[in-house]
C-alpha cells in the first residue's frame, strides 16, 4: 500500500513538473526573434502590391502577446498613411507591409528589436515586447481598395 501511495505522489509529481514545463516553453514561444508574417486574406486578383517609396494607406490592430491591445485605427475610422521603406514606422512595419496587395491581410508577430527594441513605448508598450499586428493594406498610392471588387 505504502509502494503504491508512493508511487501516486511521484506520478503526480512528475506531470506537475511535465506541465510547468509546457508552460515555459509556451510563454518562450510568444517572443519571437525575427519578424512573422501570416496571411489572413488575399484577392483573387492582385494587380497591385506595395513596394518601397509607395505611400501606402493601412488599418491596423496592435496588440502584446498577452492579447492586451494598445492601439488601433479602426475605431478612429482612418487609417495610418506613409511612405513605406522610409523609415517612419517601426521596422517590422516596413518589412511586413512590402509586397502586399492591395486589400490584402496580414497578421505581423514582430520581435522586439523590429519593434519598439529594449525601451518600449511608455505606458502601453513594455520595453523588450513582441508586437501583434492585424494590417489590412487599404490603400497604395491614393487608390483605394473596394470590397467586392476582386472576383470570388
Amino acid at each position: 500500500m505504502a509502494a503504491l501511495r508512493s508511487t501516486s505522489v511521484l506520478a503526480v509529481f512528475a506531470t506537475c513538473i511535465f506541465l510547468a514545463f509546457i508552460v515555459s516553453v509556451d510563454a518562450k514561444d510568444k517572443d519571437v526573434k525575427e519578424l512573422q508574417i501570416g496571411v489572413k486574406y488575399k484577392p483573387q486578383k492582385c494587380e497591385l502590391k506595395a513596394h518601397k517609396g509607395d505611400k501606402v494607406s493601412v488599418h491596423y490592430k496592435g496588440a502584446l502577446t498577452d492579447g492586451t491591445v494598445f492601439d488601433e485605427s479602426y475605431g478612429r475610422g482612418q487609417p495610418i498613411e506613409f511612405e513605406l521603406g522610409a523609415g517612419r514606422v517601426i521596422k517590422g512595419w516596413d518589412q511586413g507591409i512590402l509586397g502586399m496587395c492591395l486589400g490584402e491581410k496580414r497578421k505581423l508577430k514582430i520581435p522586439s528589436k523590429l519593434g519598439y527594441g529594449d525601451n518600449g513605448s511608455p505606458p502601453k508598450i513594455p520595453g523588450g515586447a513582441t508586437l501583434v499586428f492585424d494590417t489590412e493594406l487599404v490603400g497604395i498610392n491614393g487608390k483605394k481598395f473596394t470590397y467586392g471588387s476582386d472576383e470570388l
